[in-house]
């Protein structure tokens, strides 16, 4: 959420940038400016009758003592007067700000300098590619196809369990989903992440917190009796874990690690280009959270993004890294960068992480400040995180890529993890 400040300070530069994420709502800020005067202009009506009557009370303590008591009885009504304006005033304030707080929300993140301008996936920008694409025989399966073949992967039990998005690993197929597992959270431990292992299901403060709700596209499942939410990624309880907390400058960067299953609804999601991995419903993944410094979120954005590189490399996977453009962004991000893997046998690319700074716009939503030395005042951190890594495309990819007659070979990084070669 942005502050208000920013917002007043920087009317005609927020509008612009906001352009470049086809956010049109002009409204929406004159509105917040105006809403922010009027609690303001209220603020300092209800400031002044308070001043009055804290002199007032003090008069009929002096007339009291005077024995002037009918002037004291005066006085006394006055001040019944003003507490009922002062109330009348509190409950316009509470309303104001209710408005003020719902307008707030509905305007997104303000994006970098540097995110591209466009409005879908096909305007985003190429930062650079990485590994070799394989050449397949003609027969080459797609992975729903090697998961039946091979029968460590099955859509029609997930089906029949839950329903379709639900896949189902068996065998070597569940010990190849343990080992990725493992495998990035051991990468991000050797890199100094701390890792958690969180609630799988968060309260509306925790949505709220990190920009999912409220849900504008209704991606999040919602169990309605208990009115908690599945989380769609780890990046929302882990980064709550710091709501309404000030740190310390010397506490930062802050690095976290969680592996969960996650869950989204995908609703308006169907046709060829879900099918297999490609979109589930609930699929496991380890995520990376940083909470830091704001001079140093930028050179910790590029550290995340190498990260992410590394894992792909190690998985000898052909890779892209995409800048996403304005219209391509999430509502919260200031800057996300998205990996692409090749899955050769589909001949298609599939994002397998995206990695964001939300600068101050999640900190301000989850009220997370720190204070430098010496300083009282305090300041908001810059939060980010990245999918390191999301299991069900990844999987697409190795299977598809390193199919041969034999069977599907294993990534030798991985081999240590699955205790097997070869998945036949």
């Amino acid at each position: 959420m942005l502050t208000v400040n920013y917002i007043r300070d920087n009317k005609e530069e927020v509008l612009k940038k906001l352009a470049r994420k086809n956010f049109n709502r002009h409204e929406l800020i004159d509105t917040i400016i105006i809403l922010d005067d009027r609690r303001k202009e209220i603020q300092f009506k209800a400031d002044s009758l308070q001043a009055d009557m804290n002199n007032i009370s003090k008069e009929i303590g002096q007339l009291i003592q005077q024995g002037k008591k009918e002037e004291a009885n005066q006085a006394k009504e006055r001040t019944t007067k003003l507490k009922e304006e002062i109330r009348l005033f509190g409950e316009e304030m509470d309303e104001v700000s209710r408005k003020l707080q719902e307008t707030l929300v509905l305007v997104p993140n303000v994006p970098h300098d540097s995110v591209p301008t466009g409005k879908t996936a096909a305007d985003n920008l190429v930062v650079r590619e990485g590994g070799k694409k394989p050449v397949l025989p003609a027969d080459a399966m797609p992975h729903w196809d090697l998961g039946t073949k091979y029968d460590f992967l099955d859509f029609e039990l997930g089906n029949k369990l839950t329903g379709a998005g639900f896949p189902v690993y068996k065998g070597k197929g569940a010990r190849l989903q343990r080992a990725l597992i493992s495998f990035f959270l051991d990468e991000a431990i050797r890199a100094g992440y701390r890792e958690y292992l969180p609630p799988l299901m968060v309260n509306e403060d925790s949505g709220f917190g990190t920009g999912q709700l409220p849900d504008k596209e209704g991606q999040m499942y919602h169990a309605t009796l208990d009115n908690l939410y599945l989380i769609p990624t780890a990046e929302v309880p882990v980064t709550n874990i710091f709501r309404d907390v000030i740190l310390t400058a010397e506490e930062l960067p802050i690095k976290c690690t969680a592996y969960t299953p996650c869950f989204r609804r995908e609703a308006g999601s169907y046709g060829k280009d879900v099918r297999g991995l490609n979109r589930v419903h609930q699929f496991d993944k380890v995520e990376i959270v940083q909470i830091v410094h704001p001079d140093t979120s930028y050179a910790t954005l590029e550290d995340m993004v190498n990260h992410v590189e590394g894992l792909v490399q190690k998985l000898e996977l052909p890779y892209r890294i995409v800048k996403l453009c304005g219209g391509d962004m999430s509502f919260t991000s200031a800057l996300t960068y998205d990996f692409e893997v090749y899955a050769a046998a589909q001949q298609k690319w599939l994002e397998v992480s995206s990695v964001s700074n939300f600068e101050s716009f999640q900190a301000n939503r989850l009220k997370c400040r720190f204070k430098e030395p010496g300083d009282k005042k305090t300041k908001l951190v810059h939060t980010l995180n990245g999918s390191a890594l999301a299991l069900p495309r990844i999987v697409a990819s190795l299977l598809e890529n390193n199919q041969t007659p034999k069977g599907i070979k294993i990534p030798a990084t991985l081999v240590p993890y699955t205790g097997f070669e070869w998945l036949d």
